[in-house]
């Protein structure tokens, strides 16, 4: 952890599964990064799942490339995303066909 002083800013770590979600908030010292936040979530004791130290994240929806070095503004919410189930380019080509199907059935 690197940290620029005792300048302390709010965030939240974010992490959903399909039948709930969490969302801790914390106040961190200026100069915290993504990966950091997570950790001090502890996140990863309540979801063993998660991947803290490779797996992907995201700020407010977009992706982030290295949240190890990727360092939070004050409001920031890290998001903490699963891996995908399905393709989902050939999950909306199923979905355009089922819908076709049903469309040259009436």
């Amino acid at each position: 952890m690197q940290f620029m002083g005792n300048i302390m800013i709010n965030v939240e770590v974010a992490y959903a599964l399909p039948t709930e979600q969490k969302i801790i908030a914390l106040k961190v010292e200026e100069g915290t990064t993504a990966s950091d936040a997570v950790k001090l979530s502890k996140m990863g004791e309540v979801y063993p799942q998660i991947d803290i130290d490779s797996g992907p994240m995201g700020i407010f929806g977009k992706a982030i490339k290295d949240p190890k070095v990727t360092v939070l503004k004050e409001g920031d919410r890290v998001e903490i995303y699963r891996p995908l189930i399905a393709d989902p380019k050939e999950a909306r080509a199923k979905r355009a066909a089922k819908i076709k199907a049903q469309q040259d059935t009436q």
